[in-house]
Formats: C-alpha cells, structure tokens, sequence
C-alpha cells in the first residue's frame, strides 16, 4: 500500500480511482464496511481504491482543545486498513485554508485534479467543504458536473446501537472495554513506549512495563484489566504476551499522576525504550485504595489469576 502524506505526494502519473474519504479513527466496523465497499468498486472497475484521512482531527483546528480521544494513531490505521485492501492511504494536513474551502472546491481541486475519483464512497452522514456545508447530496450533484459517482453508506447498527468512534470513546472512558471490542471488531490498543517508573511493582514482586502514550491517546477508565502486550523484539520477532494492567493514579501511595502499567506474566525482560502496544481485552476492577500494602499485594496476586483465566495465560 501507497502511504502519501500531503496532495503533493500523489504520484504525477497517478490514474483514475475509487475515493473513501473521513477521519476513519478506530477503523471500526463501520469504518470496515465502508471501506470494504469503496475496495469492491475499485477492483470492480479495474481501479486501485484510495483512503484520504485527516491530520489533525478538524475538531482540534476549529474548536482549539476539543481533539478527541484518539482511538487509533495514523500508522495504526494505515495497518489496517492495508488489511482491508485499500491500495493508496492519503493524509491530507487539516489547515486553516483546508477548513475555509467550499464544497465545489474541495471535489474539484481534491477529488478530480489530484486523486481522479471514478467513484467516491463515503458514509450517510459525512460532511464536507467550510463550516461542513457539503453533504452527500451536495457531493453527489458535484459528482454529476465533474464525473464521478457517489455512494453514501448508513452507519452499522446492532441491536439498536450505531457503530461511531464517539460510541466507542464512550465506552472505552466507561472501561467498559468488551463493548469497545465489539465496535471495534478487535479489541481497543494503545501504543507507547516503555519508560523507568518509580519501581514499585518490582518491590512489590509485580515488575511492571509503564508506557508513556502520545497525547489525546484514548485511555480507558482508571482500574485494572486483562489484556495482551504486543512487542516487535529487535531479531524481528512479533509478540502478543498475556498482561495484566492497570490505569490510574496509584491511591495507595497517594499518586497524582495517572500511568498506564503492564505486568507481563511469566515473563522476565528489559523493555525500557521499546515501542510496544497493549490491547484491553476484559475489565477485572475498578481502581481502588488499599489499607496497607500487604492487601495490595493479596489483590495484585487474584488479578494476575484472573487474567490467567480469561487469556489463557
């Protein structure tokens, strides 16, 4: 898959395409049927398919500190969504002049100048071109002036609940993790990489791996749960172990600071300086405050069994 970062990017011998465009954060499962139509069209037509996502969020440009929880980084969705057969991932910069570009512009100059769009699909309730004024219907009367078609998907919707990245953040900021899965279609990762702690889960027994994560990364609720570590070790090896972790703010020794940690069971190596991921895969409890350490250290021993239980581990 193409990664271009920019319009200046494409390629200049570039032909026509199939276009899927939105922020496609989560690339959850109605992210995956969209795009999952937009790579039929294309093989369909004999033509490669393009995803166009955004960077920054818009929200962040035109609401300054509204960026919301970031379910997936860019570089994981564009795992993804290769995964999907989508042949050219395009990361157009949100700018101030991007948000200020009527709809017609942004389908003439974006859509067919520069990506040649055959066929454009995109969801029901996508929007477009400064303050949001273009919508599918708008886009699809565009489509019959400049030559392309257009497809407007509904949003998933099971048992009453619609698919979104809003749903999801809802859930995830519930630590309600096993809904977030289900949305998602696979469970809900963060990325970081492993820094030095305080080393109290070494004193404890329980030597942990604390992730520092990129900003406006969506963390789940404070409290402790089981999941997978994933690590690509430097011989090339990819690694999905059994953890437990816990987010919060350590009450016990009175912290301010909340941290995201790992225990990785039956497992003894240094991951300082490594980039690693941890999927949330079952919530085990809420945060709470011990008594004394010896307490802690009693509850530390029950959530590491039950992570053994339900991972498998």
């Amino acid at each position: 898959m193409q990664r271009w970062r920019g319009l200046e990017a494409v390629p200049s011998g570039w032909g026509r395409s199939v276009v899927t465009v939105g922020v496609f954060d989560g690339v959850h499962r109605g992210h995956q049927q969209l795009i999952g139509r937009a790579v039929e069209r294309g093989r369909q037509r004999g033509l490669p398919t393009v995803l166009m996502t955004f960077d920054p969020h818009p929200a962040e440009l035109i609401r300054p500190g509204s960026h919301p929880a970031r379910l997936t980084s860019l570089r994981r969705r564009a795992e993804l969504v290769a995964g999907l057969g989508v042949d050219a991932f395009c990361v157009l910069p949100f700018t101030a002049e991007l948000a200020r570009t009527a709809p017609a512009e942004f389908a003439h100059e974006v859509l067919v100048e520069r990506l040649h769009a055959a066929d454009v699909v995109v969801g029901r309730n996508f929007t477009f071109g400064h303050r949001a004024a273009g919508d599918v219907a708008l886009l699809a009367e565009l489509g019959q002036r400049f030559g392309f078609g257009v497809e407007g998907l509904d949003l998933i919707t099971d048992d009453g609940i619609t698919f979104s990245s809003t749903y999801i953040r809802a859930c995830i900021d519930a630590g309600d993790v096993e809904a977030a899965a289900a949305a998602l279609g696979r469970p809900h990762r963060i990325e970081g990489v492993v820094v030095h702690g305080d080393q109290r889960g070494r004193e404890l027994g329980f030597p942990t791996a604390n992730l520092s994560t990129p900003p406006f990364t969506a963390l789940p609720a404070d409290g402790v749960y089981a999941g997978r570590f994933g690590i690509d070790t430097v011989d090339g090896r990819s690694r999905l172990l059994p953890a437990a972790i816990s987010v919060g703010t350590n009450p016990t020794f009175s912290g301010r600071v909340r941290s995201v940690e790992a225990y990785v069971l039956d497992v003894e190596e240094d991951f300082y300086g490594f980039e690693v991921a941890l999927d949330f895969e079952h919530r085990l409890r809420g945060q709470e405050r011990f008594d004394d350490v010896e307490a802690l250290i009693v509850q530390m021993n029950l959530d590491v069994e039950r992570t053994r239980e339900l991972l498998g581990g």
